[in-house]
């Protein structure tokens, strides 16, 4: 069953439900490489950019408790992703298989960042705002990753714990402020 968006109900969900149902009983073949990011997003992305779809049902909307609102159509998302995983793998140096901390509250790069990792293969843990040092540096030496990426005002706890980590390679700032030794998000993108 299809859900009404803001009185819209061509979002196509039971197609894509019956299409993954179909998967399951064997009876369509499973695909052999599957990116959520091209497969699915790219594919919104298509059918908005050809009509089908229409931007009044965002990709993402996020408010705060301020009242601030991003949205970002299916187009958007998808430029937005593409380019910041062309940060990851260009200006951070990160590949395929790669792993990357990220060490933010819930932001619009916090998502952003998600879908830009499945679209590179690079591999997202996620942490929250509240992580203490101690689990920070936990997480770096368990995980081997090669990459933080934490905001302007979470630097500071968050470098504390930097000189311990052997194979950290990259640190990425998302935020209005920058630090040295960091790239910042926003300005690369």
């Amino acid at each position: 069953p299809s859900r009404s968006f803001h009185g819209n109900n061509r979002l196509l969900t039971s197609q894509i439900v019956s299409y993954y149902e179909s998967i399951n009983q064997c009876k369509k073949e499973l695909p052999e490489h599957f990116n959520f990011a091209s497969d699915v997003l790219d594919e919104w992305a298509r059918l908005e950019k050809d009509g089908r779809r229409t931007p009044a049902n965002p990709a993402f909307w996020w408010v705060n408790d301020e009242g601030e609102e991003v949205k970002w159509s299916f187009e958007e998302l998808g430029s937005l992703s593409r380019k910041a995983a062309n940060v990851l793998s260009g200006a951070c140096g990160l590949q395929r298989g790669d792993r990357v901390i990220a060490v933010l509250p819930r932001v619009p790069e916090w998502w952003l960042l998600n879908v830009a990792c499945m679209r590179a293969g690079i591999v997202l843990i996620p942490g929250t705002s509240q992580l203490t040092a101690k689990d920070i540096s936990y997480r770096l030496q368990a995980s081997k990753a090669k990459c933080i990426i934490t905001s302007d005002t979470l630097a500071p706890a968050v470098e504390s714990v930097l000189p311990g980590s052997q194979f950290l390679k990259s640190k990425l700032i998302v935020g209005q402020g920058s630090r040295d030794g960091w790239l910042n998000l926003k300005e690369l993108l």
